[in-house]
């Protein structure tokens, strides 16, 4: 095959790591975050507390470190961050930054039994927030 056959098979291909779908993944990311970011700005603003906030944003950063860690390590064959710590950290608050490495490092993305636990813990987090933005807190108050 000639170049300038190979160049024509090629176009409209992306690169091998772009991610596929990014605007539609960005958007669900951005329609994700937007419930738990107001409340937990919202928490901060009327004085409750700045915790979430905070804590949204570092243990994402810690959640992003150890999946691309985990990559790392799956690719050299080396010992591995256990499945339980990354939806540990993933309950604590790094959902998001999981989120955005598993799509940046093509990782633990196709294990079904992982993303259901992943997306359960999403799901919690959604219904924490709009029970506290909109439900008065009722849902998960003890009785």
């Amino acid at each position: 095959m000639s170049d300038s056959n190979a160049r024509n098979n090629n176009r409209g291909r992306k690169p091998a790591g772009a991610v596929q779908h990014l605007r539609l993944k960005l958007l669900v990311f951005v329609v994700l975050c937007a419930v738990p970011l107001f409340g937990a700005v919202s928490m901060w603003l009327r004085g409750v507390s700045v915790i979430p906030l905070v804590a949204y944003g570092l243990v994402s950063v810690l959640a992003f470190f150890l999946y691309w860690s985990d990559k790392r390590k799956a690719r050299v064959d080396h010992w591995r961050t256990p499945e339980n710590v990354l939806h540990a950290v993933e309950l604590a608050g790094g959902w998001p930054g999981a989120l955005l490495a598993q799509q940046a490092f093509r990782h633990k993305t196709r294990k079904i039994s992982f993303q259901v636990v992943f997306w359960l813990i999403v799901l919690m987090h959604q219904v924490f927030w709009i029970d506290q933005l909109f439900l008065g807190a009722n849902l998960f108050a003890l009785p």
